[in-house]
């Protein structure tokens, strides 16, 4: 009995520890992204050579389904469309979202009272904002009429000059704030020694934000500018609530082109060509900003890496 309830050596112990986590505590979330993200896409992938309408036989078809998808001129406007609302996405939200997180990780209370506040948005669904944000522009009972405000009374969404812009606003509104709460836990975790010394140093509030907090923030603002990049690629409910759209093609962007031509038109087959389009297409870009972190992400920012 003696034995069997000997301690184990320190040696061993250590061992364990500098080996690290075994290998079958990641075999839970292996089988869970194996069922609901692998096979899916390889399911997908083998619909996009086939013809089906979603109700009948699914009938091999080659590469007729990614013909169709790449020869239609509505699928390069959707591409420009969704390109667009990437790059304004980012233009927008990357320096609002850095300066609200700046602002709010201060530690005055009246900042705390305001982060609360701007964090609201993210309490409600994209397709409760859209409703929302839909009725408030609407020319003959939104805002505009009600507040007597002829500027306001436009017709937003239907005009083709202004409607994408409205898209972007939108969107921005939405999803600032979790940005901001990305680049306010990054700017609470810059050592305040770094803002002394560059205040014994005769540096101002400026001078500091620029030559301490950005280059501190580096991975920071890699990681929230390929949450924007990805999540471009995934505004389907809000543009799909918002303006299904439109007009005309003003906002039909890759996702809700995929969707349409799915489901309206009854083509799964183009419809999966499109899928594996965006996957492919999101994932050379996550890459892409990837990249642009260096070789090693892993290294300490507070070392200058």
């Amino acid at each position: 009995m003696s034995t069997l309830l000997r301690p184990k050596p320190a040696m061993a112990v250590r061992g364990a520890r500098a080996a690290g986590p075994s290998a079958w505590m990641v075999v839970p979330a292996l089988v869970f992204f194996l069922a609901f993200a692998v096979l899916p896409l390889l399911g997908v992938v083998f619909l996009s050579f086939t013809n089906w309408n979603g109700l009948g036989a699914i009938t091999w078809a080659g590469l007729e389904s990614w013909r169709t998808a790449l020869t239609d001129s509505v699928t390069f406007n959707a591409l420009v469309v969704t390109l667009k609302i990437m790059f304004f996405s980012i233009v927008v939200q990357l320096p609002v979202s850095l300066l609200l997180g700046v602002f709010t990780a201060g530690r005055q209370r009246y900042r705390a009272v305001l982060a609360v506040l701007y964090f609201v948005p993210l309490l409600l669904s994209s397709a409760a904002v859209a409703i929302a944000f839909k009725a408030l522009l609407d020319p003959n009972f939104g805002m505009g009429p009600g507040l007597g405000l002829p500027l306001l009374a436009q017709n937003w969404l239907g005009n083709s000059d202004l409607v994408l812009f409205v898209v972007v606003f939108v969107i921005a509104w939405q999803f600032v704030p979790l940005h901001t709460l990305i680049y306010q836990g990054g700017v609470r975790q810059i050592p305040a020694s770094f803002y002394e010394a560059a205040q014994i140093d005769g540096a101002g509030r400026f001078q500091q934000f620029l030559h301490i907090t950005l280059p501190q923030l580096k991975y920071t603002i890699i990681t929230s500018s390929t949450l924007m990049v990805l999540g471009s690629l995934a505004y389907f409910d809000l543009i799909f609530v918002l303006t299904a759209g439109g007009p005309g093609y003003e906002t039909r962007l890759l996702p809700l082109h995929m969707y349409l031509t799915g489901f309206r038109a009854n083509d799964m087959g183009a419809a999966s060509a499109l899928g594996v389009i965006l996957v492919v297409f999101g994932l050379g870009l996550a890459l892409i900003l990837q990249r642009l972190g260096g070789r090693s992400r892993s290294a300490s920012q507070l070392e200058g890496a």
